[in-house]
């Protein structure tokens, strides 16, 4: 189902996320935050897949896109700040 892949990947987001923090070194966290921004990317895609199949509408969709586009920008800066550390 739809809804089932949305779901699993809205939480992968988080749960890479959380994984990354957990591995205590700079590289192993930047790779699982790409993991996550991939997951975000994943979910609008499923998003435009309901879009297209008419389960949400327009404005729906452009305000998960928003928000999408909102949570990538927020995890390129935490990877920069990662990046910039580990070279510390």
């Amino acid at each position: 189902k739809l809804t089932d892949q949305i779901v699993r990947s809205s939480r992968s987001i988080t749960a890479n996320i959380a994984e990354g923090y957990g591995r205590f070194h700079y590289q192993e966290n930047i790779q699982f935050c790409r993991v996550s921004r991939g997951s975000l990317n994943e979910t609008l895609d499923h998003l435009i897949c309901a879009f297209d199949s008419s389960y949400i509408n327009e404005e729906t969709l452009n305000q998960y896109r928003f928000k999408i586009a909102q949570n990538i920008k927020v995890l390129n800066g935490y990877i920069s700040y990662l990046k910039r550390r580990k070279e510390e």
